[in-house]
């Protein structure tokens, strides 16, 4: 795919980004008409809270930060990545020469992806720089953003044109494989695809992705996303127990994922459930099995331009988190740093505009719609409250990882 500057940039500070990684790639004795640039972006949930994990739909959308490279062939079998913030990286093109390689690093992505590219296509060396606004750890998936820019890469500079779900396919196998994280496809599939994306993973092999079009600034709001600024390291059991809970439901049924339960044999067995599993994974399936159709209602009512309909889907799809999923407050901690951030993000919004938990939750980040006459101030009086709390508004992009034209 190839998009123009104009199409996604207008500020001076992102045509600096792109100069500054040409003068790095010219640094290293390419000229300018050999460099050519990338760039993917991040992305936020809109609704689907755990429902990706259990096979079932999700809206998700790319937002305006991004992960951007500047690329040109060296001639050699290396792939070297300068990426800001990181210590450069160089490995080969051969997967069986990168040895030794730590996980959750930069070059633990780069030695993936060379890896999953080597099978279908012949790999040449690549100089590469690269910055990203898409922070580590601020819930707008940072790694699935270097990895679709990665992919992207690879598949137009070898001739194998993938598209959005391909890209994604391989930027998930990298994360679970060799970064070592074990997560779905949701994250690659929204930065893969830009815009909004509607995914119903019913069959994980040949998941569906339907694009929309819908900008909440037409209706007079604005998308804040607020990352708590709390260290999620203490969360891991967690978010763990989540996923590991729907199973023992679904192994009630001899199912894997809670799509290939049947409801209604559900709710018929729920004293069986409470027995052999617990009443908390209970109250799990139960906002498993409502956050799919919320998905269809959110997907209804951006079909028919319906905002009231769109923010209402957002506010229960808020409350069955809280109550259900329970992936708000950690258990039996004095730390709720989710939950004090919806509380603030309520009372500032005195009744209009809605919010939510993104993503995992816990101690994440936490999603607002905003109406345009608090906009303004709504950050500084939230930072202010909470002064941890990081409050930026975000606009949808519509475009995926793509090649830019300068």
């Amino acid at each position: 795919m190839i998009t123009a500057y104009q199409n996604i940039y207008s500020s001076p500070a992102d045509r600096a980004r792109f100069e500054q990684l040409s003068r790095k790639l010219c640094g290293l004795g390419h000229g300018p008409e050999q460099i050519r640039y990338f760039s993917a972006p991040g992305r936020t949930e809109l609704c689907g809270n755990h429902t990706d994990h259990q096979n079932g739909r999700v809206l998700a959308a790319a937002v305006d930060v991004d992960t951007v490279a500047a690329a040109a062939e060296n001639g050699t079998d290396r792939i070297r990545l300068d990426s800001e913030g990181f210590p450069p990286c160089e490995l080969s093109v051969h997967p069986e020469q990168n040895t030794d390689v730590p996980a959750g690093t930069t070059a633990a992505l780069l030695a993936g992806m060379i890896s999953v590219f080597a099978p279908l296509c012949e790999l040449r060396g690549l100089d590469l720089c690269a910055s990203s606004t898409v922070l580590p750890g601020g819930g707008l998936s940072s790694s699935a953003s270097v990895e679709v820019l990665l992919a992207e890469i690879f598949s137009d500079y070898f001739g194998l044109g993938l598209g959005a779900l391909d890209l994604a396919a391989l930027g998930q196998k990298v994360e679970n494989e060799f970064f070592g994280k074990p997560c779905g496809l949701l994250d690659q599939a929204a930065c893969a695809a830009g815009g909004i994306s509607y995914l119903d993973f019913g069959d994980p092999e040949k998941p569906k992705l339907e694009k929309l079009r819908f900008d909440p600034e037409r209706f007079g709001y604005s998308l804040f996303l607020i990352s708590c600024g709390a260290d999620h390291a203490d969360l891991t059991a967690e978010y763990a127990a989540i996923p590991a809970e729907l199973r023992e439901i679904s192994a009630v049924f001899g199912a894997r994922t809670l799509s290939q339960v049947d409801e209604a044999a559900f709710w018929d067995r729920i004293p069986e459930l409470r027995e052999r599993c617990s009443d908390r994974a209970v109250l799990r399936a139960i906002h498993i099995f409502d956050e799919n159709r919320r998905v269809d209602r959110m997907r209804r009512a951006i079909l028919d331009g319906d905002f009231s309909a769109y923010l209402s889907v957002v506010r229960e799809s808020g409350l069955s988190s809280w109550r259900f999923l329970q992936n708000i407050a950690p258990r039996g901690s004095l730390f709720q740093p989710m939950a004090l951030t919806l509380a603030l993000c309520e009372k500032l919004l005195g009744g209009d505009g809605a919010c939510r938990v993104h993503g995992g939750g816990f101690a994440g980040t936490a999603q607002a719609y905003v109406p345009f006459g608090l906009a303004d101030s709504f950050p500084d009086r939230l930072e202010r409250l909470l002064p941890t709390a990081s409050c930026q508004r975000r606009r949808f992009r519509p475009a995926g990882a793509t090649e830019i034209t300068l």
